[in-house]
């Protein structure tokens, strides 16, 4: 049967007609500005002391207009601004937006410095009051987030400083890997890559491709190297002067606090996986071995074991996860479909695009946006599987109170990695011969590589460079050689070449709105894991209770969720054993395979 025949390119029209240039977007970026106006003018007017909910819930009103207004324009430039990379326009509505979202911002610190004056007890009976019971958790958390925080004028100002400084350092980075091109001989003529593009050929068969394009890859980022190290260090002193400034002493203190879990919870995380290495790093030599060679480098990393993995045409592989999302329940499988048939997708390999995917929300319009390039691999079927988890999740949220939908960067990456596991799993049945199966096999423990190797070594050089950082700047030799001694402390020195400016090339570094987005990966990833478990025990009847427990995500701690829903405690080792346990089992099937 031919499956259905889906664009890959996606309609942001329905947005807002014309792109960069959309009339219609700028009348919206108006009424945004307005509304954060209307918030703003509503706290300074409330009297907090009157107890009255009936203010707070104006106030609250007010807010929803504004936030979800907001959202929906954030995502709209971003959208504007990964499909083209030169799009002047778009970096310029970027700054309009980003100056909107910190007048929101500066709005938001007034509404929580004025929960912080309300006396402890006339507290407790405002969020008892009916239209706010559902609240109360959010609430609470921005109240006592605020008492850690500095003065309202103080927090103000540093919205307003944030601007051209903290965020528009993010935006530096933006303009720099817009202007990077990887060049690479095709059919004897040599054409320029995008950094996108380039990325692709990491997973070709032909190590003299891999090896030539690392080298061009190395040598584009290391060119852009001092541009970049000093686009991180006045990033990460802005952060550091305000958490030195509120009194946190630890770089992690707001990154724990947005994801809503504990240093506890991260800590055994983390020495689980350290201490279950060793079959990951047998693996790796395994693979150097199959391919022929001592050592793998940094390039071989996703490099095909066998020719025998199957590929899948974008038709297919959208077909395959619609069919396989259908195993799991009709809810999510039929979300997909409609995904693919509205549009939602970006996908076509072409120049100009920025590197990496994505997933955004479009809140007034109860639709999603994913953002990827598609290479007819399986491993591009599965991030392909991986965004569209995330979108699932916005709606399973769709009836939530938009203050309860404000989930952390963990648990969002739990839905879309799930949804990754879901198409894995369904793929190695249906290998139809061991070769196939090998491949699979192999690029589902590359993806425990990824987040138990890969992002444990960000994790370990971001902290560590934060701290280098409260001493003064940090030399772009200095930052090379942390980030070598991350990768090969966590790749158990298995590797003969690794990827010393990998701390210019990945964007995540250099996102201000996430502190700290490594850990969130590795935490939904064995976090989904449990879910799965539970999942396949139960079948199609446990999709009503995945959504409820999506729906849970913005408005409890991570621990408070999984003691809810899965009946266990992230605070203890055995959790993440299991998890890290599935993951060695895929590894002992693959080392048994290729004895």
């Amino acid at each position: 049967m031919t499956p259905t025949t889906y664009s890959m390119t996606w309609n942001l029209d329905e947005f807002f007609p014309g792109g960069s240039s959309s009339k219609e977007f700028l009348a919206h970026l108006e009424k945004v500005k307005a509304e954060i106006q209307s918030f703003e003018k509503s706290i300074k007017a409330w009297d907090a002391a009157s107890n009255k909910d009936t203010d707070l819930v104006h106030i609250l009103e007010k807010f929803q207009k504004a936030d979800l207004g907001l959202e929906q324009a954030e995502s709209f430039v971003s959208c504007l601004q990964a499909q083209n990379m030169d799009d002047v326009k778009a970096n310029e509505l970027r700054g309009i937006v980003t100056s909107l979202a910190s007048n929101f911002d500066t709005a938001l610190t007034h509404l929580d410095k004025a929960f912080v004056q309300i006396e402890e007890s006339n507290w407790q009976k405002l969020i008892e009051l009916e239209p706010l019971q559902e609240l109360q958790f959010v609430l609470n958390e921005r109240r006592r987030l605020a008492a850690e925080k500095l003065s309202k004028e103080e927090e103000t100002l540093i919205n307003d400083l944030a601007v051209d400084g903290y965020h528009g350092w993010e935006e530096m980075y933006d303009a720099i890997v817009s202007q990077l091109s990887i060049p690479f001989k095709e059919d004897g003529k040599e054409v320029q890559l995008s950094v996108g593009q380039a990325q692709n050929k990491f997973s070709s068969h032909d190590r003299e491709v891999r090896k030539n394009i690392f080298t061009e890859w190395e040598k584009a980022w290391g060119e852009q190297s001092e541009l970049l190290s000093t686009t991180l260090n006045h990033l990460s002193g802005f952060r550091l002067a305000v958490y030195k400034k509120r009194g946190w002493n630890d770089v992690l203190q707001e990154a724990l606090e947005y994801n809503r879990m504990s240093k506890e919870t991260l800590d055994i995380m983390w020495k689980v996986i350290s201490d279950n290495k060793k079959p990951f790093v047998e693996f790796l030599e395994r693979k150097a071995r199959l391919l022929g060679m001592e050592k793998l480098n940094w390039y071989d990393l996703d490099a095909p074991i066998t020719d025998s993995a199957k590929t899948y045409s974008y038709q297919e592989g959208a077909a395959f996860i619609i069919n396989h999302f259908r195993e799991f329940g009709s809810e999510l499988s039929h979300f997909a479909e409609k995904a693919f048939e509205d549009k939602w997708i970006e996908a076509e390999d072409r120049p100009g695009k920025r590197p990496g995917g994505f997933c955004t929300s479009f809140p007034l319009s109860n639709q999603s946006r994913i953002f990827m390039t598609y290479s007819d691999t399986y491993e591009n079927v599965s991030t392909l599987a991986h965004e569209l988890g995330h979108a699932f999740h916005t709606y399973a949220m769709k009836d939530v109170h938009p203050l309860n939908c404000h989930y952390a960067m963990n648990v969002a990456e739990t839905a879309s990695t799930f949804a990754e596991t879901i198409v894995a799993d369904a793929a190695l049945k249906l290998a139809k011969n061991d070769g196939e199966k090998l491949a699979l096999l192999e690029s589902k423990i590359q993806s425990s590589i990824a987040l138990l190797m890969n992002i444990h070594a960000r994790f370990l050089f971001e902290t560590r460079f934060y701290e280098e950082r409260k001493k003064g700047m940090v030399s772009t030799a200095k930052l090379n050689e942390m980030m070598e001694d991350a990768q090969k402390e966590t790749y158990g020195d298995s590797l003969g070449q690794y990827h010393p400016h990998f701390w210019g090339s990945k964007l995540h570094f250099y996102i201000t709105d996430v502190p700290f987005y490594n850990f969130p990966y590795t935490f939904g990833y064995l976090f989904s894991l449990g879910i799965y478990a539970h999942a396949k025990k139960e079948g199609k009847d446990y999709e009503q209770k995945y959504i409820s427990l999506l729906k849970d995500t913005g408005k409890m701690t991570v621990e408070e969720l999984a003691k809810k829903h899965l009946g266990v405690d992230l605070t203890k080792a055995e959790f993440w054993q299991a998890g890290v346990d599935l993951c060695i089992k895929d590894v002992e099937e693959f080392l048994s395979m290729t004895k």
